[in-house]
């Protein structure tokens, strides 16, 4: 594999591994990464994962607070390198960025393009109760995710996958497809094909209000909100007056009212729907643990009859 010098541009934890690739396989000039954040109980500031990472291998990072501003332009057209890599950075790059090295940005985005453009394309995958996903390696342009794509990955999503989980086991798979895009761009093999605009969909941000689970949709699109909500902004409904968290769901057959606890046993929690109803292993009332809902039951957290209510999350 012929080395190709680089700078990477990332943040969170799935940046992780396509950072760890590169660095040993190619040489990374430069780590670009956002801001450090206030985080936690404490709100004390935390890195970026991606810069703890680089630190750790001696990579030399850089946070800047724009993209805009003339500065990040600067850092990539001194570092000497060929190519700027994107992974979940968090910020569309101007053209003046994109333009800054010879051979340009490509980015890792965990979808098959042009299906879920946008932050969260995992997530609303799960959500949405997708059957399979992926990890898209395309050439950067101004738009959001908009650009030609190198290559693909396909993965079928596990039935009782959270997006959390599907994110983790997307990192390793994305970092490799990385690794084949660069050899081929490297060798001039690389053939980027443009994306289809009008069958795009797209996958905003999540909000915490995407968390609050209404039981009168029906099971498989509760249950697959549970999950794909999880870890963030979490599944979160009323019960007894007070706001639980939700995890682990799964569809099944049943009937009840929306909400109600149907019945409680090794399974789980069996709560009716708006179509069916779902099982529900772990509960988390506030100020506690995470815990298995018989846990939760034998402690008379919840009984049957008891009613489980959309909440109201701003």
């Amino acid at each position: 594999m012929v080395s190709v010098r680089v700078v990477f541009m990332g943040s969170p934890d799935f940046a992780v591994p396509c950072l760890r690739a590169l660095a040993a396989t190619h040489e990374v000039a430069l780590v670009v990464s956002q801001p450090d954040k206030p985080a936690g109980r404490g709100a004390q500031l935390a890195a970026p994962a991606v810069k703890t990472a680089a630190l750790e291998l001696g990579i030399p990072v850089i946070q800047p607070r724009s993209a805009r501003t003339g500065d990040l332009r600067d850092a990539l057209a001194t570092s000497g390198a060929e190519l700027a890599v994107v992974v979940a950075y968090g910020k569309i790059l101007p053209r003046a960025v994109l333009d800054a090295l010879p051979r340009g940005c490509i980015n890792v985005h965990a979808s098959i393009l042009p299906n879920y453009r946008g932050a969260a394309p995992v997530q609303w995958a799960v959500i949405h109760g997708e059957a399979e996903t992926g990890v898209a390696i395309m050439q950067l342009d101004e738009g959001m995710d908009t650009g030609p794509v190198i290559l693909e990955r396909r993965v079928a999503i596990d039935p009782d996958e959270t997006s959390g989980e599907l994110l983790a086991r997307l990192a390793p798979i994305g970092a490799a497809a990385l690794l084949e895009a660069i050899e081929r761009i490297a060798s001039g093999r690389a053939e980027p094909v443009p994306q289809d605009h009008a069958a795009a969909t797209h996958a905003p941000m999540l909000a915490k209000g995407d968390g609050a689970i209404d039981f009168a949709q029906p099971a498989a699109a509760v249950a697959a909100r549970i999950r794909g909500v999880d870890p963030w902004p979490g599944a979160q409904a009323t019960l007894r007056g007070q706001s639980v968290k939700l995890f682990r769901a799964r569809a099944e057959s049943g009937t009840g009212a929306p909400g109600s606890v149907l019945a409680i046993d090794a399974a789980g929690l069996h709560v009716g729907c708006g179509d069916g109803a779902v099982v529900i292993r772990e509960i988390q009332a506030p100020g506690r643990k995470r815990m298995t809902v018989a846990q939760f039951a034998g402690g008379r957290g919840v009984a049957v009859g008891d009613v489980l209510a959309k909440p109201e999350l701003a």
